[in-house]
């Protein structure tokens, strides 16, 4: 596995990449978020292990950078600032999990396993358009529209609404979207996937209705007959 790691502490990078590599990945330093930015470019990476807090470009407008760019490699932020509303940051500016400095070495491992086994798995079963109605989704593009008009979401929400249409006419709890969307361990009276579902049904239930929620479970997406 190919990992990029963007992180300027010395101390804190070579206890990361002498594990990584007894673990048998193979490791790419980068000290800077300019150094970072170039090597993202010039080469195809399995994951990214990114620190926030860097010299120049920071991690936040690193991975704003490169979901504009449409570059979708997996991102597990690496940080010691542990307050949910920089991890809500982290996670709403394109990053896929966050995990806060100092952790477990074995928690590390896990956690880019599992991201990665996420990305084959989606990557794998991935269709050329999902539709439903007039709502059509290209994955492949990253790009949304509804009766044929460009819907613009953030990172966080098209996740969103992706996982809705891989589950289409299926109910599905919160504590499920919570899980597999944000992929970090929410406190599950949380109700940021209710603030989310909101966002969605403004920008694309303009004709039709899409999201039906179903009370005091979760939500499903179906078109409205």
């Amino acid at each position: 596995m190919n990992v990029l790691l963007i992180e300027d502490d010395k101390r804190i990078s070579e206890f990361i990449v002498k594990g990584l590599e007894e673990n048998n990945f193979t490791v790419h330093l980068a000290e800077t978020g300019e150094i970072a930015r170039d090597l993202i470019q010039q080469d195809i990476w399995d994951i990214i292990l990114m620190d926030i807090m860097l010299p120049g470009i920071d991690g936040i407008q690193l991975v704003k950078l490169m979901r504009f760019k449409k570059n979708h490699t997996p991102v597990l932020m690496l940080s010691a600032l542990s307050d949910t509303d920089d991890k809500v940051t982290a996670l709403d500016s394109g990053a896929d999990d966050y995990l806060v400095k100092p952790f477990h070495f074995k928690e590390l491992i896990s956690r880019v396993n599992a991201l990665t086994r996420r990305t084959k798995f989606n990557y794998d079963k991935v269709e050329t358009l999902y539709k439903l109605g007039t709502l059509t989704i290209n994955p492949e593009e990253h790009k949304v529209t509804e009766n044929g008009k460009l819907i613009d979401l953030s990172p966080r929400e098209y996740k969103l609404l992706l996982y809705l249409l891989e589950n289409r006419n299926k109910v599905i709890p919160r504590t499920q979207i919570l899980n597999a969307v944000w992929g970090i361990n929410y406190d599950n009276n949380t109700n940021v996937v209710d603030v989310y579902i909101s966002y969605l049904r403004n920008k694309i239930e303009q004709n039709h209705k899409f999201i039906h929620t179903i009370k005091g479970t979760g939500y499903m997406l179906k078109e409205e007959l």
